[in-house]
């Protein structure tokens, strides 16, 4: 394998029930950042970051929107290789038994060409990384994937709800407990 053809490991995508309520969690139980909201055809959801991976929390519209795993699966439902060239590392890992289910596996700009490995599990591999994640942390040749921090007005209710939610467990956890 050589360096052009090597991916790296920039996302892991959630499936979840709600995503503003688990991108909270994560926000406050782990300090990651969120990087953008999603409303998309095929999921909607929050996008965060540790700096250098993206962790997408999605919720899939439909079972076929969900490539297999139905849209009530709550769990890891892929992970996603940041790649050089994905017109020929989706070669590669085809003919090491990886099969393709979606996304343009012949546009080199390509992005979330999705496959399945030997066990069934999901991948996916792009041109151009995922919001927050960075192409090789440290190096002089660096790539940090460029987009910007967006908001969608739709959600503002389910995210004021879900801050709401942590905001009175935090609340709960500070009252003293009552001497018996």
């Amino acid at each position: 394998m050589t360096a052009e053809t090597r991916g790296r490991i920039r996302h892991v995508a959630l499936s979840v029930k709600d995503p503003w309520e688990t991108a909270e969690f994560y926000k406050q139980a782990i300090g990651l950042q969120e990087v953008t909201e999603l409303d998309g055809p095929l999921a909607e959801g929050v996008f965060l970051t540790d700096g250098v991976v993206n962790l997408a929390i999605l919720h899939f519209k439909s079972d076929e929107a969900a490539q297999g795993t139905g849209a009530d699966y709550v769990g890891i439902h892929h992970i996603g290789f940041w790649c050089d060239d994905v017109v020929e590392q989706g070669k590669i890992v085809r003919a090491n038994g990886a099969t393709w289910i979606m996304g343009d596996p012949n546009n080199p700009h390509g992005y979330e060409v999705k496959h399945t490995d030997l066990n069934g599990i999901i991948f996916d591999i792009a041109a151009h990384g995922w919001a927050g994640s960075q192409k090789e942390p440290g190096s002089e040749g660096n790539v940090v994937h460029n987009n910007p921090h967006r908001r969608l007005a739709k959600f503002d209710e389910r995210r004021a709800r879900a801050q709401a939610k942590f905001a009175a467990m935090r609340a709960k956890e500070k009252e003293p407990v009552p001497a018996e």
